[in-house]
């Protein structure tokens, strides 16, 4: 097993002058669909175990949601045109003869989701479930099947992860869970889930531009929408003191017009309720963001089966590396990693392993090298335990 570990000497992303980051909320469409076609594979899971005593070959990492018509002012709101959620893949649809419903289990794991991750929406009236999820390929099958002790990549491909975050991206991150925090719903249920996030740093400030689609039927007119909007606003920077010392400035709703009346409210707390579509892998990595000053692959993780497709299991692994190097070696400031596979070779086995670090100043990265790629090591040894916990839903898709 190959391992470079090599030094950057450059700024970090922190001591950069300008920085963005963004941060998709749960109930951004981008985020709804990565979250359906993720409970999907775990439904698939779980059915495949009962049936067959292990997980079978799928991948579901391929969804669409069209947005529907809504009729909203303030105090009102209906749904005139259902939501439609399209789920497409590959997955294995009959075990020794005996049929596998995997259409009605794909169905029942989105309405599962919704009804999860949503208040607002009338599942059964309100959304349309197509799924369009065919039998795989028998090459990738046999793949999935071959003996081996260690399952074997069904793709050529990267996984990338890096820590520690900057405030930025803590900001980002950690302002969306508050307001999609149940506290916060209880306090300020007029909050809808589809909130998104960016930040943006301009040397020593930070600007968050917040979206949130604000829930019709609890905000009477435009002075109570302003009031509401002012009160978030305050939350969001009493939150941020507890995370960065940087000033911080909160614009919502930016393109409202108070003076018109022309304002982001919703039946639903949702934007795909009017229009706005979401796509499998248009939403935030496996780390929770989009962070476009940063190493960052473009694989859709969610949806991809966890026992061998490495598009999910690198991208979750190396996040997991960088995290461990970063809490075991302060002299490191940060750290990317990057896993290539080759199809057929065994995940435990990544093609290459690429580990770059920036020190602080004055040190050097080659006194500790062979530690920081036993780390790596380690954790691929380790991986068999990695995948059974993506499986179980213990680790974030986006």
């Amino acid at each position: 097993m190959a391992i470079n570990v090599e030094q950057f000497e450059r700024p970090l992303v922190s001591e950069q002058y300008v920085e963005f980051v963004e941060r998709k909320g749960l109930g951004h469409p981008d985020s709804l669909i990565d979250g359906i076609v993720e409970n999907v594979s775990l439904a698939l899971g779980r059915a495949y175990t009962k049936e067959a005593g292990f997980i079978l070959h799928h991948n579901v990492d391929k969804g669409l949601i069209v947005g529907g018509s809504s009729e909203v002012s303030f105090g009102k709101g209906v749904i005139t045109k259902p939501i439609e959620i399209i789920i497409a893949g590959r997955a294995t649809d009959e075990f020794k003869g005996k049929k596998i419903d995997v259409d009605g289990i794909a169905a029942e794991a989105t309405k599962d989701y919704l009804r999860a991750h949503t208040r607002f929406l009338d599942i059964d009236k309100e959304v349309m479930i197509i799924s369009k999820i065919r039998r795989g390929s028998a090459d990738l099958g046999s793949i999935f099947k071959r003996d081996s002790d260690v399952p074997l990549a069904n793709d050529t491909s990267f996984g990338i992860g890096f820590a520690p975050f900057t405030d930025t991206e803590k900001l980002a991150l950690e302002t969306e869970h508050m307001l999609n925090s149940r506290q916060y719903k209880k306090a300020f249920p007029m909050v809808g889930e589809d909130i998104k996030v960016m930040g943006v740093r301009e040397e020593g400030s930070i600007s968050l531009t917040v979206a949130i689609a604000f829930v019709s039927k609890y905000i009477n007119d435009i002075d109570e929408y302003v009031k509401i909007k002012e009160k978030v606003a305050k939350d969001i920077l009493r939150n941020a003191k507890s995370i960065t010392n940087k000033n911080v400035e909160v614009s919502i709703n930016h393109g409202d017009s108070h003076e018109s009346g022309e304002v982001y409210i919703t039946k639903s707390g949702l934007s795909c309720e009017a229009g706005d579509d979401g796509a499998v892998g248009r939403g935030n990595r496996v780390n929770g963001l989009i962070t476009p000053f940063r190493f960052m692959s473009l694989e859709a993780a969610a949806g991809k089966n966890p026992v061998n497709h490495v598009g999910k299991i690198y991208n979750i692994v190396s996040k997991k590396i960088a995290e461990d190097i970063v809490a075991n070696y302060p002299s490191i400031k940060e750290c990317n990693v990057s896993l290539v596979s080759q199809i057929g070779r065994p995940i435990n086995d990544p093609r290459s392993t690429s580990i770059s670090v920036v020190m602080e100043k004055g040190a050097k990265i080659d006194p500790i090298a062979s530690k920081v790629g036993g780390i790596a090591s380690e954790n691929l040894r380790n991986i068999a335990s990695i995948t059974k916990d993506i499986a179980n839903g213990k680790y974030e898709m986006f």
